[in-house]
């Protein structure tokens, strides 16, 4: 259905933009962002939240991705940090190497020792200009690979930054869908309560239906007691002549008009 809105409504802008050479790109544009709207409004709740939480869920590949680049990086930060060492490591020993050649030179002797081997002052200009030139080249290096490293810290520690916030926006959205949740679960109870209460009527109703089975139960119950008590069969438990007279003779007794000498037996027919 929508679908086919969404052509009628373009065929027809296109229509009266070529009949009457209006654009009406604008107005087709409006229709469709309104259409949009209310078919967003018009998808239940429950499926917006599910497809919260499925969005929430793509992000896992793009966090992997980056803690692999973060990883790699710490790799290669790692390497350059054991290059750099090394680097230095050997410039100390050349510069060292250094000091003390320059230092035999001061000497001005004809030949120098060394692991047991001679050589000329000439040979020991030669070899202490040539490791000069190899220090230059190697703390030129070194400068190189600290400049590297310092960039590669910076850009690993930005890397850990920005993932520390991407789990941390990724955790707010998870809190914020499950407190969406338990809104809408509320609002599905309050919805539930309401339509109950718009049942009331049928409630008394069948309330009244049943107290009213229960009165002609009680009214049964109570014809069928009369019944029994006028139309029954005898109560062999009836007054004897003996005891009457004596019940006769209790009533009278207290009544000052009445002799008691006089009271006379009652006879039963």
């Amino acid at each position: 259905m929508l679908k086919k809105m969404l052509i009628a409504g373009g065929a027809l802008a296109l229509l009266s933009s070529l009949s009457i050479g209006v654009p009406f790109w604008s107005y087709a544009k409006c229709g469709f962002n309104s259409v949009s709207t209310a078919a967003s409004d018009a998808m239940p709740l429950e499926w917006e939240l599910k497809r919260a939480r499925q969005m929430i869920h793509d992000l896992q590949p793009e966090i992997e991705a980056n803690a692999h680049r973060i990883a790699r990086e710490k790799v290669e930060t790692a390497r350059l940090a054991k290059q750099l060492e090394d680097t230095e490591s050997r410039l100390a020993k050349s510069k060292s190497d250094i000091a003390r050649l320059h230092d035999d030179l001061q000497q001005d002797s004809v030949v120098y020792a060394y692991g047991g081997r001679t050589y000329t002052s000439a040979q020991v200009k030669a070899d202490l200009t040539n490791r000069a030139k190899r220090h230059q080249t190697r703390q030129a290096t070194a400068d190189k690979l600290r400049q590297m490293l310092s960039a590669r810290e910076a850009s690993l520690q930005a890397a850990q930054q920005q993932m520390d916030a991407m789990l941390n926006a990724r955790r707010q959205l998870e809190v914020e869908v499950e407190n969406l949740q338990a809104r809408m679960s509320a609002l599905r109870v309050a919805q539930t309560n309401s339509q109950l209460n718009l049942d009331d009527s049928r409630l008394a109703q069948t309330r009244d239906l049943l107290d009213e089975i229960a009165t002609r139960i009680d009214v049964q119950e109570e014809t069928l007691a009369v019944d029994v008590e006028y139309f029954g069969e005898i109560d062999l438990g009836q007054p004897t002549e003996a005891d009457l007279d004596a019940l006769v003779s209790s009533i009278l007794k207290d009544d000052p008009s009445v002799d008691e000498e006089k009271l006379v037996s009652i006879q039963l027919d």
